[in-house]
């Protein structure tokens, strides 16, 4: 049954002042802010719901055009353009996305402190690859195959975002790089091997980042690695002790079965002992 507001009320007098002339008063809700801002809140998430998968395939295009040139090295200047352009149009959406919802955001200064990456991404174009983590949402797609637990949906989104953030950084260490004369990246299997050493902290110190955007690029995904790595762990631990705890009820509900059970054959026998007295 669904709830409905209840607002104060304020009493208005029109056709004069109170005690000179007639008066009609007139009652006038107090709470027409928050209705305001239940109203746009409810529109913001529609735009937002409504915006999701426009929002994904713009980052799928901007993944294309921001991976293509550095993959091929040698594309034509015309294709080049094309990508370009592509990121531009793409980077237009986000930026339009997020100048539409701080507009119906009820408390805006809130509303950018809750949204500080998004932000950046939007005012700093060298932030705009970190954009490329919107592709998450596609991950919400699979939560069917996931399963309804929580953990479920964790490994889902923990392994897409993993996969999104070496793949990136590859794409980011490998264009800051390349064309360096004491470069030690510069093949994108290269750069994939780079990735996978220093996100799991294993960095065998083989490969590594000589330019200043290189290295930047590299402390960035230390941080990601260690987080991805903290909630792999963290999952492991709770389904290990998932299963502990599924173990130790199925023994414990199998030794409650077992006392039940001779506690029936004690009173069966019992029984048959006062039956035979009785007898005799």
């Amino acid at each position: 049954m669904p709830v409905r507001a209840v607002c104060p009320t304020v009493r208005h007098y029109r056709g004069g002042r109170r005690g000179h002339g007639p008066e009609h008063p007139t009652e006038r809700p107090r709470c027409r802010d928050s209705m305001a801002a239940m109203s746009d809140d409810a529109r913001r998430e529609q735009w937002e719901r409504a915006g999701e998968w426009p929002l994904t395939i713009a980052a799928l295009v901007f993944l294309l055009a921001y991976a293509w040139p550095i993959l091929d090295p040698q594309l034509s200047s015309t294709w080049v353009t094309v990508t370009e352009v592509l990121s531009w149009v793409a980077w237009t959406m986000f930026a339009v996305d997020y100048l539409v919802r701080l507009r119906l955001a009820h408390h805006r200064l809130a509303f950018v402190r809750a949204n500080l990456l998004d932000l950046a991404v939007v005012v700093l174009p060298l932030l705009r690859p970190l954009r490329l983590l919107r592709l998450v949402t596609l991950l919400g797609v699979l939560n069917r195959k996931a399963g309804g637990s929580l953990r479920g949906k964790v490994s889902v989104y923990v392994g897409g975002a993993a996969v999104m953030v070496l793949f990136v950084a590859s794409l980011a260490i490998l264009d800051a790089e390349r064309g360096h004369p004491d470069a030690t990246i510069t093949r994108f299997g290269d750069a994939l091997w780079w990735t996978a050493t220093t996100a799991t902290t294993v960095g065998y110190g083989d490969l590594y980042p000589v330019t200043t955007e290189g290295r930047l690029v590299a402390a960035a995904l230390m941080l990601a690695g260690i987080a991805l790595i903290g909630v792999i762990t963290a999952t492991f631990a709770s389904w290990l002790i998932d299963r502990v705890q599924e173990i130790e009820d199925t023994a414990r509900t199998a030794s409650e079965h077992d006392v039940q059970q001779l506690a029936a054959q004690i009173a069966h026998l019992q029984e048959t002992v006062e039956e035979l007295r009785g007898r005799g």
